[in-house]
């Protein structure tokens, strides 16, 4: 038996584990030292919570767009941060038409009901054509062509937004009505984090639901499970695929606007960084599960917040904000060293696999 384990047991699986257990000792160590110093109070934990799952809801929304597309058609859109890029980044321009006009805070639900229209209709716009021109040629070709085409896509995408909207950094307009905060439960919560939180989880309840309660939703299911049976029991394969991504970019769209509010300044490469934040919280979650991505970007988005006060303020870090992505991204290394599929993953059996 002895022999067995050793035979089964690699190197790089003694490393890995090795990198596991040390992430876990720093975060264990690192968390007691910093609650023991009382350096904090409570309301500053709750304003870091709050900040947190603000974010993770902005996450979420763009993360929908990866897990869906991975979900129809087994493929990485790494152009979809441009998608979310792209609806903000057009709307920015009747928002700050409507603040000069004035109607942006004499009338701020028409307002916004307008540019979030607008965000979504350009995300959308994007995504489909994303689909019709660079994917859906590529659809039976190997695995690396359309993941290539996707990174070309992106930077085909970063460029003409450039070239069409400038390389600076436009500003979106400032809502009187969201100014401040409000006392919530005793807790004081500043009114865009509200919107974003309150927003997000609307649309994931709308997203969630159209897969699992719609007839279309049933139908990407049976796409996503079997792509050749479906078309065979008449599901239109191609008008699916298509209502995906129009679907990834709506979401993508909306999670734009949520974004702004909480950083006004956009800008041609501002999906980046995000985009790839949500990608990870789409694989924490486990790629291709809708509730996955919701779990996952909420986790990244309180690591983000939360993570490097607790693990790090304790050990000496003079600015351990300025290492907020690199926490994230490390949990993340550890939560994947103990479950590889993500947290809501399928496991995957060897004959499946």
């Amino acid at each position: 038996m002895l022999h067995t384990w050793r035979q089964r047991i690699t190197l790089t699986d003694v490393m890995v584990w090795a990198i596991g257990l040390a992430i876990a000792v720093v975060v264990v160590v690192g968390t007691i030292v910093t609650l023991l110093g009382g350096k904090y109070s409570t309301g500053s934990w709750i304003d870091l919570l709050i900040r947190g799952i603000a974010l993770g809801g902005v996450y979420a929304l763009i993360a929908m767009g990866y897990t869906l597309v991975y979900g129809i058609l087994k493929m990485i859109n790494f152009a979809h941060s441009e998608v979310f890029m792209s609806g903000p980044f057009t709307a920015v321009f009747l928002a700050n038409a409507l603040n000069a006009s004035g109607f942006l805070n004499q009338h701020p639900f028409i307002s916004m009901t307008l540019i979030t229209l607008l965000s979504m209709a350009m995300s959308t716009l994007i995504a489909v054509l994303l689909e019709r021109i660079a994917y859906r040629p590529l659809r039976d070709a190997p695995r690396l062509v359309p993941l290539i085409t996707a990174i070309g896509a992106s930077f085909f995408l970063q460029y003409t937004f450039r070239g069409l909207y400038g390389s600076g950094f436009q500003a979106y307009p400032s809502l009187d009505i969201l100014k401040g905060s409000m006392i919530i439960g005793g807790i004081r919560i500043f009114k865009t984090q509200a919107v974003v939180i309150v927003a997000s989880l609307i649309m994931m309840l709308v997203l969630y639901g159209t897969v699992q309660w719609t007839k279309v939703g049933k139908a990407m299911r049976a796409v996503s499970e079997d792509r050749e049976a479906a078309s065979l029991m008449g599901i239109d394969v191609d008008r699916i695929i298509v209502f995906t991504f129009a679907l990834g970019g709506a979401s993508a769209g909306v999670a734009g606007i949520l974004y702004v509010l909480l950083f006004p300044i956009v800008h041609f490469f501002m999906g980046f960084v995000p985009g790839i934040k949500a990608f990870t919280a789409a694989v924490l979650g486990g790629i291709g599960n809708v509730p996955g991505a919701f779990l996952g970007a909420m986790i990244l988005g309180l690591l983000e917040s939360v993570g490097p006060n607790l693990f790090l303020d304790g050990l000496g870090i003079p600015t351990p904000s300025q290492l907020k992505d690199a926490i994230a991204f490390v949990i993340l290394v550890f939560i994947l060293i103990i479950r590889p599929t993500g947290i809501l993953g399928e496991r995957l059996t060897q004959k499946k696999a």
